[in-house]
Order: C-alpha cells, then sequence, then structure tokens
C-alpha cells in the first residue's frame, strides 16, 4: 500500500524496519551501559500503542468541539505531568524525612505523590498555558481552522516542545543551582533576597534548553528536514506548501518553547519548581 506520491510502502517491509530499529536503539544502549535498555523498547511498544489509539480517537473527536476541547486537556495534563516527572529533582522534604526514619512505604508514597501533582500544576503555567493560549489566538486570527484535525496536531507539537523544554530548562537550572551553591549563598550574605540570588545563578544554564530547537531551525532545509514538511510531502501537498506550513510550525515551536524557558526559570527561582 503506496502512502501518497511517495514511495514508502505499507506493508510487512516496513513493519519489519519498524522492529529493526528497535532492535537497533535497544542492541546499542546495551553496548553503550546507558541503562536504558529496558527503556528503548518500552518508549517504542508504548508510542505504538498509543499512535494506535490516536489514529481511533481523532477520527471520531475531530467534528465534535467538546471532545476537541476535551481531548485537548487530556494532552496539557499528560504533558504537565511528564514535565513534573523529568523536574523531580528532589524529593518531597517531608518524603525525605519519612525514608529516614523508615516510616512506612505507603505514607511516603503518598508525600511523593503530593509533591509530583503540586509540580505538575505549577508545570502546567510553561508547559500547557502558552500552547493553548497561541493555539486559540490563531483560531480567532482565522489562521488555524476551527476542527479537530487542525487544532489537535498543532496543539500537540507546541505541546510537547514546550514540555521538553520545561524539563530541560528546569533541571539545568537546578543543577546549577546545586553546584554553584556557594554563590548563592554569597549573594545572600550582601543583601540579595532568594530570587535575584538563585535567578543570577540558574538563568545562563536554563536559557540552554533553547538551544535544539534554535539549531533545529537555523538549519532547516540545509541539514534537518522537520516532521511537517515531511508529512506533508508524504500527503500530496505542493513542496512551497510544505515549507510555509514548516516555518509556521517552527516558529511556533520557538514562541511557545521561549515563553516555557522564561517561566520555568523564573518558577525555579522562586522556589516554585
Amino acid at each position: 500500500m503506496r502512502v501518497g506520491p511517495t514511495m514508502i510502502e505499507l506493508g510487512p517491509a516496513l513493519a519489519v524496519a519498524v522492529v529493526l530499529f528497535v532492535v537497533i536503539g535497544t542492541a546499542a544502549a546495551w553496548l553503550g551501559r546507558t541503562g536504558l535498555e529496558r527503556e528503548v523498547p518500552w518508549a517504542s511498544i508504548r508510542a505504538a500503542v498509543q499512535l494506535i489509539v490516536l489514529a481511533l480517537v481523532i477520527g471520531y473527536v475531530a467534528d465534535r468541539a467538546w471532545l476537541v476541547g476535551v481531548f485537548v486537556v487530556v494532552m496539557a495534563t499528560t504533558a504537565s505531568w511528564a514535565a513534573a516527572g523529568r523536574l523531580a529533582r528532589r524529593s518531597n522534604p517531608q518524603a525525605r524525612m519519612a525514608r529516614a526514619s523508615g516510616t512506612q512505604a505507603p505514607k511516603t508514597w503518598v508525600l511523593g505523590m503530593r509533591a509530583r501533582v503540586r509540580d505538575a500544576l505549577w508545570c502546567a503555567l510553561p508547559v500547557a498555558v502558552p500552547p493553548v493560549v497561541v493555539v486559540a489566538g490563531l483560531i480567532a486570527a482565522g489562521v488555524v481552522r476551527p476542527n479537530g484535525l487542525s487544532i489537535i496536531p498543532v496543539v500537540g507539537i507546541f505541546l510537547g516542545n514546550a514540555m521538553a523544554i520545561t524539563g530541560l530548562a528546569g533541571r539545568r537550572a537546578h543543577d546549577e543551582l546545586e553546584v554553584r551553591h556557594g554563590e548563592v549563598e554569597a549573594a545572600l550574605s550582601l543583601g540579595f533576597t532568594d530570587y535575584p540570588a538563585r535567578m543570577m545563578v540558574c538563568r545562563e544554564a536554563a536559557a540552554t534548553a533553547l538551544s535544539p530547537s534554535l539549531d533545529q531551525t537555523r538549519t532547516i532545509g540545509l541539514v534537518t528536514i522537520p516532521g511537517a514538511f515531511v508529512g506533508m510531502i508524504l500527503g500530496g501537498a505542493e513542496p512551497w506548501q510544505a515549507g510555509v506550513m514548516q516555518l509556521f510550525v517552527s516558529t511556533g515551536i520557538l514562541a511557545c518553547g521561549a515563553i516555557a524557558l522564561v517561566v520555568t526559570t523564573l518558577l525555579v527561582a522562586v522556589d516554585r519548581l
């Protein structure tokens, strides 16, 4: 079965290629002693299941506005929860005390879960709010069509990148604060309050989280051929149409990513994440 005007065939050979990719990735992780040899196949299996579910669900909800809204909320909640997991750089202080004192595991788990929920709520600010607000503005301006087949992919792209930047920015900010803890203490001793003292240390490190998105945007068409462009070509669109769509996606990613970076750094500096 040929997809669009291209030479990609849906059949046994494609299935074998996908399985080989998983095997190669797992083998490379195992040979490199990365400790991720189980994560590669699990992530691949999970992706396959989720894509099957997405294909079934998106066709059903596309023409039902309220279901599109529910789907977007689910996506935003999942992205915020995932970002909070990446930012689990510290345990809840009460949970740490519970483990140290030998308190029962269920209580420790509850404390940890409360901290995760709290972090997820804060993560919603950089992860979920910018993409949703941006896409709502695009719908109002008539740029994005008000139907599920348009809204869900665009929100998903922006959410995914905001989630990645939030997780990376938060972890790098906390790593920098841990390594340069003495500088924070020195600034406090000079009369600075917590926020400016922490911000001076973590801002530059956190800013590197936007570098992958910047590099990809700079090298579009020279090194990278991103997914939106390829997807439209596979769907039969003209190359110039695919180029315009990719420019829209890439600049939107930078806009949401920059907002996510700034908000995440701010939340780390004020010790909310």
